[in-house]
């Protein structure tokens, strides 16, 4: 069976997908290593928390929901219990699961850094856009997303808070 090549416009939209995903969360980080010394990777655990009931998640939803592998959020989350942001805690339900939860200094970190973060956020992806071409990503996106997350395990909820 021949092997398909990228047609010339695949080829380009795939090599400028490639570029921003790699230049847009190094802006991310930039902007929280500046405001709070942080991670992208590490904020994300933050604003996971703190749309979460009680600000608590178990970890393995925590993991998913912030797209990093048990291991690696357990030592993202092992830094943030260094600050003071999260503590662990076993789960009340059945005593056996564990929970991350963001401590009041943890949530006083999400609101101070979240000005910012949305800026830079909208800097670096929405204000080069119009209404027209947003809406356009957004849809891409969300047809891209039905592929690759078709039991919607992967997702953030709609409507929640962009910190």
């Amino acid at each position: 069976m021949a092997q398909e090549w990228l047609d010339s416009q695949q080829q380009r939209a795939w090599r400028a997908w490639l570029t921003v995903a790699e230049l847009v969360p190094r802006v991310l980080d930039a902007q929280l290593q500046r405001d709070a010394g942080i991670t992208h990777a590490a904020y994300v655990v933050l604003a996971m928390l703190s749309e979460a009931p009680g600000r608590s998640r178990r970890m393995s939803d925590l993991a998913r929901r912030a797209n990093q592998s048990q291991s690696r959020l357990s030592h993202t989350v092992a830094r943030l219990e260094e600050r003071g942001w999260v503590r662990r805690e076993r789960s009340a339900e059945d005593g056996r699961g564990n929970l991350a939860v963001l401590t009041d200094e943890g949530w006083d970190v999400v609101r101070s850094v979240a000005p910012g973060h949305v800026a830079a956020v909208r800097s670096a992806l929405f204000d080069p856009l119009t209404d027209e071409q947003t809406k356009a990503l957004g849809d891409v996106l969300e047809v891209l997303l039905e592929g690759l997350d078709p039991d919607h395990s992967m997702r953030v909820e709609h409507g929640a808070d962009t910190r």
